[in-house]
């Protein structure tokens, strides 16, 4: 029964993922609620995860003609680079805090996505 609890969680969060509607955060969920992974491990496993679900998307959103090439680079440079600051960062602050300030962000996150949307129904009507 786990592993078919596993693989719905990895679809559902590779589906979200290459629509990119946050896919990690339903597997950072599930790694912290249903296993026995730490904080610090849950991201790793899941930024793994990610690799192939990546590079499927990104040929596919190519091959469609969605992709600014120029900048996609740019940007995953950059967001590489970010990446392994974040990780010497993680590895450097306890659990505890990593996990209040990650609940800080998806906090904000969403109070900035919730607003945004009212003021985007507006802008509508």
């Amino acid at each position: 029964m786990k592993i078919v609890l596993m693989c719905a969680v990895g679809l559902a969060a590779a589906i979200a993922a290459s629509m990119g509607l946050g896919g990690g955060f339903i597997m950072l969920l599930y790694y912290v609620l249903f296993t026995d992974l730490k904080q610090v491990k849950a991201q790793g496993a899941n930024l793994l995860f990610f690799l192939p679900v990546t590079a499927v998307s990104i040929i596919l959103h190519i091959k469609n003609g969605l992709i600014d090439k120029k900048s996609a680079l740019i940007c995953g440079l950059v967001g590489a680079l970010t990446a392994v600051g974040g990780c010497l960062v993680a590895e450097a602050v306890e659990g505890a805090l990593l996990r209040k300030i990650f609940a800080v962000f998806i906090i904000i996150a969403g109070l900035k996505d919730l607003f945004a949307k009212k003021q985007n129904q507006q802008n509508v009507q």
